[in-house]
């Protein structure tokens, strides 16, 4: 069992802030307290790689980054406006709600490792890593640096916490943001499309068998790759929320333990999938993809399977054209609910007068200009315009 040492407490000044998500508090901390306790979780993202650094709710460390903020921290006016995120264990805090004081300290009556927890494994830092390991390179002693503390938060939360700062500030890639979304133990639209672009990347004989990018980056090892999980997923999960808000609002109903409405006659001719995602049916809309695109595949195999320059049916634009007139063909086929075969969905994909030749990026020009054009194409060339 490690050692935990002998009781080390920190008090400070804070106050608790109640917001939709749950309580949370606020204080100042300085420079040598906020390192000391955040200490074995910043040096983790250098230390580990692959998925275990993002079950941290961390990005890896940029070094260039980390120098800058060195840097800007020695300038006169120096100035961190924004609060560091941290999540600690409930065992390793008191709050006196009289006196506004927060103690923070490593808890040694634990029986097992699991139990005790040692006084520089406090804190997990869900945004500020960088801020952090700035600190400490800039030699400062002085300098103190407003946090936002989530006491005893699970890590479905802290995913979720982590990727909407993130997303709202740009400064994650969104493939990886649609990954986190899979660590919540509730459900949601966002979870249910990755799962379906995780499953079909990773099944053997699927048309996306290691094609998905699943952090938006390129997999070691792999040399196939033509879209990103953002691409998949955003391009799926409109067919089931018909909006950002929506997006967000059912996933806040599942969290309350409670059903989003179903799609009404006039939103199921868009929304396809809604009532077969409320229902649960996310093996039946994967079995849909997969066998529309397996088509696809089969009906042009050269296009759908050379990765080289010029050739765009399996890349972004192509892919988007091709979720496009899905809608099209999947309702020219049968009611929203219904899972059509492969070989119906070819059935309509040979009626389209086009050779593997002809997508190119010259026929398809790159950008949403490209990815129209194709949807067009598709859909008046298949007479289902």
């Amino acid at each position: 069992m490690r050692d935990p040492g002998s009781k080390s407490t920190r008090p400070f000044p804070c106050i608790k802030v109640k917001q939709p998500v749950g309580d949370f508090y606020i204080a100042s901390l300085d420079k040598k307290t906020l390192c000391e306790i955040t200490d074995f979780d910043v040096r983790r993202v250098i230390e580990e790689r692959g998925f275990e650094t993002y079950l941290g709710i961390q990005r890896p460390l940029n070094q260039k980054r980390v120098d800058e903020i060195a840097n800007y921290i020695n300038t006169f006016d120096a100035c961190f406006p924004t609060g560091i995120i941290l999540a600690v264990p409930g065992v390793c805090v008191k709050f006196d709600k009289d006196k506004n004081l927060m103690t923070l300290s490593n808890y040694i009556e634990g029986n097992n490792d699991e139990e005790c927890v040692i006084y520089r494994y406090i804190a997990r830092v869900l945004d500020g890593q960088h801020r952090i390991e700035g600190l400490k390179e800039s030699g400062i002693e002085n300098f103190d640096i407003n946090v936002s503390i989530f006491v005893d938060i699970d890590i479905a939360e802290q995913a979720y916490i982590f990727s909407t700062v993130n997303l709202a500030q740009t400064k994650v890639n969104k493939s990886l943001v649609y990954d986190l979304f899979a660590l919540a133990e509730t459900r949601s639209p966002q979870k249910t499309c990755h799962n379906i672009a995780v499953a079909l990347d990773q099944k053997k004989g699927s048309p996306f068998y290691k094609k998905i990018k699943r952090l938006g980056v390129a997999t070691e090892g792999r040399f196939d790759e033509t879209i990103t999980q953002a691409t998949f997923v955003q391009s799926l999960i409109c067919y089931i929320c018909k909006n950002y808000k929506e997006q967000i609002s059912d996933r806040d109903f599942y969290m309350r333990r409670k059903k989003p409405h179903k799609a009404n006659a006039d939103e199921i001719e868009t929304l396809i999938f809604r009532n077969m995602f409320i229902d649960e049916q996310d093996i039946e809309i994967a079995d849909i993809i997969f066998n529309y695109f397996d088509a696809v595949k089969e009906r042009w195999p050269r296009a759908w399977l050379n990765t080289g320059r010029g050739i765009m049916l399996n890349k972004t634009n192509g892919f988007k054209g091709l979720m496009r007139f899905l809608k099209n063909a999947y309702l020219h086929l049968t009611a929203p609910g219904e899972v059509p075969t492969k070989d119906q969905f070819l059935n309509i994909l040979k009626k389209i007068d086009l050779q593997d030749e002809d997508f190119n990026t010259e026929n398809f020009k790159p950008g949403s200009s490209g990815e129209s054009e194709l949807y067009r194409t598709l859909l008046n060339k298949s007479n289902l315009a």
